[in-house]
């Protein structure tokens, strides 16, 4: 079976993992990246060779990122044709680069239409070397609990690619959740009502002298539901059901 790819429009970003030594993290960034219109991965040196045992079973079926993906033996061979480049890391370096959110770095790579742009990410443990984040035209750090500022590889990754398709304008949800069946009318609420009432009164719900504000109190509480055509044939088939239920077996 085909897999159909997309490319989100602009340029998309290439994903550059450095040193990775788990498969399954390698698996899961393809996963994640596929999961957003990503599609260019560049392996830089990965431990104990490449392809990995398992890296295909952690795509989850991504597999046409693991296919295409490059691999390169140093960083600035994995970098030569970019025209920038940003680095991810969860500590401060000390170095005088500009600092951006996940967001606001996407917003400018969306914008620089045309140019080959690479989001590098460090090794599992001890993430980029400084002289690997010298390389960047600028540092990408997360928002995360000081308790706790440690990301998997595949998360970084995952947060970069729905900021990228964010900005991108590709971010459309993929239903809406809109009714399927249209506002009832007034004639069908009406009967609704009345078959409502005229049930409860056979219950004995309500004393006869109370029947008409306890009436009004659930129109108006129905009336907030705003209903569907489909609602109402649902909640009057359920008071026919409950009415037959009700009633008495005829005697011999």
């Amino acid at each position: 079976m085909s897999i159909r790819t997309e490319l989100p429009s602009g340029t998309p970003p290439a994903i550059i993992l450095v040193e990775p030594q788990l498969a399954e993290n390698i698996g899961m960034t393809a996963r994640a990246m596929a999961n957003f219109g990503l599609s260019e991965l560049r392996l830089v040196n990965p431990k104990n060779g490449w392809p990995k045992k398992g890296v295909r079973e952690a795509a989850s079926g991504a597999t046409h990122v693991l296919d295409a993906a490059r691999i390169y033996a140093t960083v600035p061979e994995a970098i030569a044709d970019l025209h920038v480049v940003l680095a991810t890391t969860a500590r401060e370096r000390g170095q005088m680069k500009r600092v951006l959110a996940p967001e606001a770095a996407m917003v400018e790579v969306a914008a620089r239409e045309g140019q080959r742009i690479g989001i590098m990410f460090g090794r599992e443990r001890v993430g980029l070397t400084n002289d690997e984040v010298s390389l960047a035209d600028a540092i990408v750090t997360f928002p995360v609990s000081p308790d706790f500022p440690s990301l998997n590889l595949a998360q970084g990754v995952l947060l970069m690619g729905y900021e990228w398709r964010r900005a991108s304008g590709r971010a459309e949800l993929p239903f809406s959740g809109a009714l399927l069946s249209l506002p009832a009318t007034r004639e069908a609420l009406l009967s609704l009502f009345a078959s409502l009432e005229e049930g409860l009164q056979a219950a004995g719900f309500y004393p006869p002298e109370k029947r008409e504000i306890i009436a009004r109190n659930m129109r108006d509480m129905l009336h907030r539901m705003a209903m569907t055509e489909q609602d109402v044939r649902t909640l009057r088939g359920a008071l026919r059901a409950l009415s037959r239920r009700a009633k008495p077996p005829a005697s011999d």
